[in-house]
Protein backbone atom coordinates (compact mmCIF):
# COMPACT_ATOMS: atom_id res chain seq x y z
CA UNK A 1 0.00 0.00 0.00
CA UNK A 2 1.53 3.33 -0.98
CA UNK A 3 2.49 5.72 1.83
CA UNK A 4 0.49 8.94 2.01
CA UNK A 5 2.26 11.95 0.59
CA UNK A 6 3.90 14.10 3.25
CA UNK A 7 3.15 17.17 1.15
CA UNK A 8 -0.58 16.54 1.19
CA UNK A 9 -2.49 19.34 2.94
CA UNK A 10 -5.19 18.42 5.41
CA UNK A 11 -7.82 21.11 5.88
CA UNK A 12 -10.21 20.98 8.84
CA UNK A 13 -13.62 22.13 7.73
CA UNK A 14 -16.06 23.21 10.44
CA UNK A 15 -19.70 22.56 9.53
CA UNK A 16 -21.74 25.74 9.19
CA UNK A 17 -24.19 24.51 11.82
CA UNK A 18 -21.34 24.09 14.33
CA UNK A 19 -19.98 27.56 13.52
CA UNK A 20 -23.45 29.04 13.98
CA UNK A 21 -23.87 27.30 17.33
CA UNK A 22 -20.46 28.58 18.47
CA UNK A 23 -21.40 32.14 17.48
CA UNK A 24 -24.51 31.92 19.67
CA UNK A 25 -22.31 31.11 22.67
CA UNK A 26 -20.15 34.22 22.34
CA UNK A 27 -20.51 36.86 25.10
CA UNK A 28 -20.13 39.60 22.46
CA UNK A 29 -22.39 40.43 19.56
CA UNK A 30 -21.37 39.08 16.15
CA UNK A 31 -22.71 40.25 12.79
CA UNK A 32 -21.44 38.68 9.55
CA UNK A 33 -21.86 40.01 6.00
CA UNK A 34 -20.79 38.52 2.67
CA UNK A 35 -18.58 39.99 -0.02
CA UNK A 36 -21.40 42.25 -1.22
CA UNK A 37 -22.13 43.56 2.27
CA UNK A 38 -25.34 41.56 2.74
CA UNK A 39 -25.86 40.42 6.34
CA UNK A 40 -25.74 36.62 6.53
CA UNK A 41 -25.90 35.95 10.27
CA UNK A 42 -26.53 37.68 13.61
CA UNK A 43 -26.07 36.01 16.99
CA UNK A 44 -28.39 36.45 19.98
CA UNK A 45 -26.07 38.81 21.84
CA UNK A 46 -26.01 41.16 18.83
CA UNK A 47 -29.83 41.12 18.79
CA UNK A 48 -29.82 42.16 22.47
CA UNK A 49 -27.25 44.90 22.00
CA UNK A 50 -28.97 46.34 18.93
CA UNK A 51 -32.47 45.73 20.32
CA UNK A 52 -33.45 44.36 16.90
CA UNK A 53 -34.32 40.81 15.81
CA UNK A 54 -32.06 39.01 13.35
CA UNK A 55 -34.91 38.93 10.83
CA UNK A 56 -34.65 42.72 10.49
CA UNK A 57 -30.94 42.47 9.68
CA UNK A 58 -30.28 39.28 7.73
CA UNK A 59 -30.59 39.75 3.97
CA UNK A 60 -30.07 43.52 4.14
CA UNK A 61 -27.01 45.63 3.36
CA UNK A 62 -24.93 45.97 6.54
CA UNK A 63 -24.22 49.62 5.72
CA UNK A 64 -27.94 50.38 5.74
CA UNK A 65 -29.06 48.36 8.75
CA UNK A 66 -25.97 49.35 10.77
CA UNK A 67 -25.14 52.90 9.65
CA UNK A 68 -22.24 53.29 12.08
CA UNK A 69 -20.91 56.78 12.69
CA UNK A 70 -17.94 58.34 14.48
CA UNK A 71 -18.56 60.76 17.34
CA UNK A 72 -18.22 63.56 14.78
CA UNK A 73 -21.15 62.18 12.80
CA UNK A 74 -19.05 60.87 9.91
CA UNK A 75 -19.98 57.58 8.28
CA UNK A 76 -17.63 54.89 9.57
CA UNK A 77 -18.27 52.73 6.52
CA UNK A 78 -17.19 55.58 4.20
CA UNK A 79 -14.01 56.13 6.20
CA UNK A 80 -13.01 52.45 6.35
CA UNK A 81 -14.49 51.17 3.04
CA UNK A 82 -13.71 47.41 3.35
CA UNK A 83 -14.80 46.88 -0.27
CA UNK A 84 -12.90 49.61 -2.11
CA UNK A 85 -10.16 50.44 0.39
CA UNK A 86 -6.70 48.98 0.81
CA UNK A 87 -6.66 45.25 0.16
CA UNK A 88 -3.94 44.65 2.71
CA UNK A 89 -6.28 45.84 5.46
CA UNK A 90 -7.63 42.92 7.50
CA UNK A 91 -9.77 44.76 10.02
CA UNK A 92 -9.87 47.42 12.72
CA UNK A 93 -9.27 47.41 16.44
CA UNK A 94 -12.06 48.16 18.88
CA UNK A 95 -13.47 51.65 18.43
CA UNK A 96 -16.30 53.56 20.07
CA UNK A 97 -18.94 54.26 17.40
CA UNK A 98 -22.60 55.20 17.43
CA UNK A 99 -25.79 54.73 15.47
CA UNK A 100 -27.77 57.76 14.21
CA UNK A 101 -30.20 57.54 17.15
CA UNK A 102 -27.28 57.91 19.57
CA UNK A 103 -26.73 54.29 20.67
CA UNK A 104 -23.02 53.85 21.45
CA UNK A 105 -21.25 50.62 20.51
CA UNK A 106 -17.74 49.26 20.87
CA UNK A 107 -17.04 47.80 17.43
CA UNK A 108 -14.25 45.50 16.24
CA UNK A 109 -14.02 44.65 12.53
CA UNK A 110 -12.41 41.67 10.79
CA UNK A 111 -12.14 41.40 6.99
CA UNK A 112 -11.82 37.89 5.56
CA UNK A 113 -9.90 37.86 2.30
CA UNK A 114 -8.92 35.15 -0.18
CA UNK A 115 -5.18 35.07 0.34
CA UNK A 116 -2.93 37.98 1.16
CA UNK A 117 -4.35 41.21 -0.28
CA UNK A 118 -7.02 39.15 -2.03
CA UNK A 119 -10.60 40.18 -2.73
CA UNK A 120 -12.93 40.63 0.22
CA UNK A 121 -14.84 37.47 1.13
CA UNK A 122 -16.72 38.52 4.27
CA UNK A 123 -16.97 41.18 6.97
CA UNK A 124 -17.28 40.26 10.65
CA UNK A 125 -18.29 42.85 13.24
CA UNK A 126 -17.81 42.24 16.95
CA UNK A 127 -20.17 44.38 19.06
CA UNK A 128 -20.06 45.31 22.73
CA UNK A 129 -22.38 47.44 24.77
CA UNK A 130 -20.61 50.70 25.69
CA UNK A 131 -22.24 50.80 29.14
CA UNK A 132 -19.10 49.46 30.81
CA UNK A 133 -17.06 52.19 29.12
CA UNK A 134 -19.54 54.81 30.30
CA UNK A 135 -19.32 53.51 33.87
CA UNK A 136 -15.53 53.70 33.71
CA UNK A 137 -15.71 57.28 32.40
CA UNK A 138 -18.14 58.12 35.20
CA UNK A 139 -15.70 56.71 37.76
CA UNK A 140 -12.86 58.71 36.25
CA UNK A 141 -14.96 61.86 36.37
CA UNK A 142 -15.82 61.17 40.01
CA UNK A 143 -12.14 60.68 40.79
CA UNK A 144 -11.21 63.95 39.11
CA UNK A 145 -14.00 65.75 40.98
CA UNK A 146 -12.82 64.28 44.28
CA UNK A 147 -9.22 65.26 43.60
CA UNK A 148 -10.20 68.80 42.66
CA UNK A 149 -12.38 69.21 45.75
CA UNK A 150 -9.81 67.78 48.16
CA UNK A 151 -6.92 69.75 46.66
CA UNK A 152 -8.76 73.06 46.63
CA UNK A 153 -9.19 73.41 50.38
CA UNK A 154 -5.56 72.95 51.55
CA UNK A 155 -4.19 74.84 48.55
CA UNK A 156 -6.49 77.76 49.34
CA UNK A 157 -5.21 77.77 52.93
CA UNK A 158 -1.56 77.58 51.88
CA UNK A 159 -1.97 80.33 49.30
CA UNK A 160 -3.89 82.57 51.69
CA UNK A 161 -1.43 82.32 54.56
CA UNK A 162 1.71 82.60 52.41
CA UNK A 163 0.35 85.64 50.54
CA UNK A 164 -0.58 87.30 53.82
CA UNK A 165 2.81 86.63 55.37
CA UNK A 166 4.66 87.91 52.30
CA UNK A 167 2.69 91.16 52.22
CA UNK A 168 2.44 91.89 55.95
CA UNK A 169 5.27 89.98 57.62
CA UNK A 170 6.37 92.91 59.79
CA UNK A 171 2.82 93.56 61.03
CA UNK A 172 2.49 90.16 62.76
CA UNK A 173 3.90 89.05 66.05
CA UNK A 174 6.17 86.02 66.28
CA UNK A 175 3.30 84.00 67.76
CA UNK A 176 0.95 84.94 64.90
CA UNK A 177 3.57 83.99 62.30
CA UNK A 178 4.11 80.65 64.01
CA UNK A 179 0.35 79.96 64.01
CA UNK A 180 0.07 80.63 60.29
CA UNK A 181 3.17 78.56 59.49
CA UNK A 182 1.71 75.65 61.49
CA UNK A 183 -1.51 75.96 59.46
CA UNK A 184 0.53 75.89 56.22
CA UNK A 185 2.42 72.83 57.47
CA UNK A 186 -0.85 71.06 58.31
CA UNK A 187 -2.35 71.80 54.89
CA UNK A 188 0.84 70.54 53.21
CA UNK A 189 0.47 67.28 55.18
CA UNK A 190 -3.11 66.95 53.92
CA UNK A 191 -1.90 67.33 50.34
CA UNK A 192 0.81 64.73 50.90
CA UNK A 193 -1.70 62.24 52.32
CA UNK A 194 -4.09 62.79 49.42
CA UNK A 195 -1.37 62.27 46.82
CA UNK A 196 -0.21 59.13 48.65
CA UNK A 197 -3.78 57.79 48.68
CA UNK A 198 -4.21 58.44 44.96
CA UNK A 199 -0.94 56.68 44.14
CA UNK A 200 -1.98 53.71 46.27
CA UNK A 201 -5.36 53.51 44.53
CA UNK A 202 -3.54 53.43 41.20
CA UNK A 203 -1.22 50.65 42.40
CA UNK A 204 -4.13 48.62 43.77
CA UNK A 205 -6.15 48.99 40.56
CA UNK A 206 -3.22 47.87 38.42
CA UNK A 207 -2.09 45.08 40.77
CA UNK A 208 1.29 46.77 41.36
CA UNK A 209 1.05 47.29 45.12
CA UNK A 210 4.24 45.83 46.55
CA UNK A 211 4.62 44.56 50.10
CA UNK A 212 7.67 43.42 52.07
CA UNK A 213 6.52 41.18 54.92
CA UNK A 214 8.46 40.93 58.17
CA UNK A 215 7.47 40.01 61.75
CA UNK A 216 5.95 43.15 63.31
CA UNK A 217 5.31 43.51 67.09
CA UNK A 218 1.62 44.35 67.46
CA UNK A 219 1.37 46.24 70.76
CA UNK A 220 4.00 48.91 69.92
CA UNK A 221 2.26 49.44 66.57
CA UNK A 222 -1.15 49.97 68.20
CA UNK A 223 0.31 52.13 70.99
CA UNK A 224 1.91 54.40 68.41
CA UNK A 225 -1.55 55.24 67.06
CA UNK A 226 -2.77 56.13 70.54
CA UNK A 227 0.20 58.49 70.90
CA UNK A 228 -0.60 60.07 67.53
CA UNK A 229 -4.20 60.63 68.59
CA UNK A 230 -2.99 62.34 71.77
CA UNK A 231 -0.56 64.52 69.80
CA UNK A 232 -3.39 65.49 67.44
CA UNK A 233 -5.42 66.74 70.39
CA UNK A 234 -8.10 64.06 70.25
CA UNK A 235 -10.04 62.98 73.31
CA UNK A 236 -8.55 59.56 73.97
CA UNK A 237 -10.40 58.90 77.24
CA UNK A 238 -12.29 56.01 75.61
CA UNK A 239 -9.31 54.72 73.61
CA UNK A 240 -8.45 51.11 74.49
CA UNK A 241 -5.84 48.60 73.29
CA UNK A 242 -6.12 44.83 73.77
CA UNK A 243 -3.57 42.29 72.52
CA UNK A 244 -4.54 38.68 73.25
CA UNK A 245 -2.10 35.85 73.80
CA UNK A 246 -0.86 34.49 70.50
CA UNK A 247 -1.33 37.81 68.70
CA UNK A 248 1.83 39.58 69.87
CA UNK A 249 3.32 39.50 66.40
CA UNK A 250 1.91 39.79 62.89
CA UNK A 251 3.65 38.98 59.63
CA UNK A 252 3.16 42.05 57.44
CA UNK A 253 4.70 45.00 55.67
CA UNK A 254 5.32 47.35 58.59
CA UNK A 255 4.60 50.58 56.69
CA UNK A 256 1.48 49.16 55.04
CA UNK A 257 0.19 47.77 58.34
CA UNK A 258 0.68 51.20 59.89
CA UNK A 259 -1.27 52.71 56.99
CA UNK A 260 -4.13 50.23 57.47
CA UNK A 261 -4.45 50.93 61.20
CA UNK A 262 -4.12 54.68 60.64
CA UNK A 263 -7.00 54.69 58.15
CA UNK A 264 -9.19 52.54 60.42
CA UNK A 265 -8.50 54.65 63.52
CA UNK A 266 -9.15 57.89 61.63
CA UNK A 267 -12.39 56.40 60.31
CA UNK A 268 -13.42 55.34 63.83
CA UNK A 269 -12.78 58.84 65.23
CA UNK A 270 -14.69 60.41 62.35
CA UNK A 271 -17.81 58.28 62.74
CA UNK A 272 -17.72 57.48 66.46
CA UNK A 273 -18.57 59.43 69.60
CA UNK A 274 -16.09 58.79 72.41
CA UNK A 275 -14.82 55.20 72.31
CA UNK A 276 -12.31 53.67 69.93
CA UNK A 277 -11.10 50.13 70.59
CA UNK A 278 -8.11 48.39 69.05
CA UNK A 279 -7.89 44.63 69.46
CA UNK A 280 -5.48 42.00 68.14
CA UNK A 281 -6.48 38.34 68.45
CA UNK A 282 -5.16 35.04 67.05
CA UNK A 283 -7.35 33.54 64.34
CA UNK A 284 -7.56 29.89 63.38
CA UNK A 285 -10.34 28.75 61.07
CA UNK A 286 -9.75 25.99 58.55
CA UNK A 287 -6.77 27.04 56.45
CA UNK A 288 -6.87 30.60 57.85
CA UNK A 289 -4.19 30.98 60.51
CA UNK A 290 -2.93 34.38 61.54
CA UNK A 291 -3.95 37.52 63.42
CA UNK A 292 -7.14 39.57 63.23
CA UNK A 293 -6.83 43.27 64.10
CA UNK A 294 -10.14 44.95 64.94
CA UNK A 295 -10.98 48.63 65.24
CA UNK A 296 -14.36 49.53 66.76
CA UNK A 297 -16.23 52.76 67.44
CA UNK A 298 -19.42 53.76 69.24
CA UNK A 299 -21.06 55.66 66.41
CA UNK A 300 -24.27 54.96 64.51
CA UNK A 301 -22.84 51.86 62.81
CA UNK A 302 -23.24 50.76 59.21
CA UNK A 303 -26.57 49.31 58.01
CA UNK A 304 -26.23 45.71 56.81
CA UNK A 305 -27.36 46.57 53.28
CA UNK A 306 -24.54 49.14 52.92
CA UNK A 307 -21.66 47.03 54.19
CA UNK A 308 -20.84 45.58 50.80
CA UNK A 309 -20.17 49.10 49.50
CA UNK A 310 -18.07 50.25 52.45
CA UNK A 311 -14.79 49.04 50.95
CA UNK A 312 -15.48 50.47 47.50
CA UNK A 313 -14.01 53.68 46.14
CA UNK A 314 -15.64 56.99 47.14
CA UNK A 315 -17.80 55.49 49.88
CA UNK A 316 -18.74 58.09 52.49
CA UNK A 317 -20.43 57.55 55.81
CA UNK A 318 -23.11 59.81 57.31
CA UNK A 319 -20.54 62.57 57.93
CA UNK A 320 -19.83 62.85 54.19
CA UNK A 321 -16.24 63.91 54.94
CA UNK A 322 -12.95 62.56 53.63
CA UNK A 323 -11.98 61.33 50.18
CA UNK A 324 -13.89 58.05 50.40
CA UNK A 325 -10.69 56.17 49.52
CA UNK A 326 -9.47 55.09 52.97
CA UNK A 327 -11.32 51.79 53.35
CA UNK A 328 -10.76 50.94 49.68
CA UNK A 329 -7.03 51.26 50.29
CA UNK A 330 -7.32 49.20 53.50
CA UNK A 331 -8.99 46.38 51.58
CA UNK A 332 -6.40 46.52 48.80
CA UNK A 333 -3.44 46.40 51.21
CA UNK A 334 -4.89 43.56 53.29
CA UNK A 335 -5.73 41.47 50.22
CA UNK A 336 -2.22 42.05 48.89
CA UNK A 337 -1.07 40.29 52.09
CA UNK A 338 -3.42 37.40 51.33
CA UNK A 339 -5.89 38.48 54.03
CA UNK A 340 -9.50 39.62 54.18
CA UNK A 341 -11.60 42.45 55.56
CA UNK A 342 -15.08 42.56 57.06
CA UNK A 343 -17.36 44.97 58.90
CA UNK A 344 -19.90 44.14 61.58
CA UNK A 345 -21.83 45.58 64.51
CA UNK A 346 -19.59 46.37 67.48
CA UNK A 347 -20.58 44.61 70.74
CA UNK A 348 -21.35 47.93 72.46
CA UNK A 349 -22.92 49.62 69.43
CA UNK A 350 -21.30 51.29 66.46
CA UNK A 351 -19.21 49.48 63.86
CA UNK A 352 -16.23 47.17 64.04
CA UNK A 353 -13.85 46.58 61.15
CA UNK A 354 -11.74 43.42 61.18
CA UNK A 355 -8.67 42.80 59.04
CA UNK A 356 -6.99 39.40 58.86
CA UNK A 357 -3.28 38.92 58.21
CA UNK A 358 -2.07 35.37 57.51
CA UNK A 359 0.58 33.82 59.74
CA UNK A 360 2.77 33.10 56.72
CA UNK A 361 3.91 35.37 53.86
CA UNK A 362 2.06 35.36 50.56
Amino acid sequence: MPEPSTSEEHVLTVPRSAASAAAQMLPDGLVAADAEGIVTSVNRRAEQILARPATKLVGHDIREVLPLETRNGESWWTLTDPWGGLRIRTGHREKLLQLPEGTELLVTAKYLRAGRAGPLGAVLLGLRDAEARRRAEHDHAALISTIAHELRSPLTGIKGFTSTLLRRWDQFTEEQRLTMLEAIDGDADRLTRLITDLLDVSRIDTGKLRIHEVPVPVRPMLTRHLERAVAAGRDTHGFSITVEDGADEVYADSDRLDQVISNLVENAFRHGENRVGLTAAPHVHGDDRGVVISVSDDGAGIPAEQRRAVFSRFWHGPSGTGTGLGLYIVKGIVEAHGGWTEIDDAPDGGAIVRVFFPGEPV
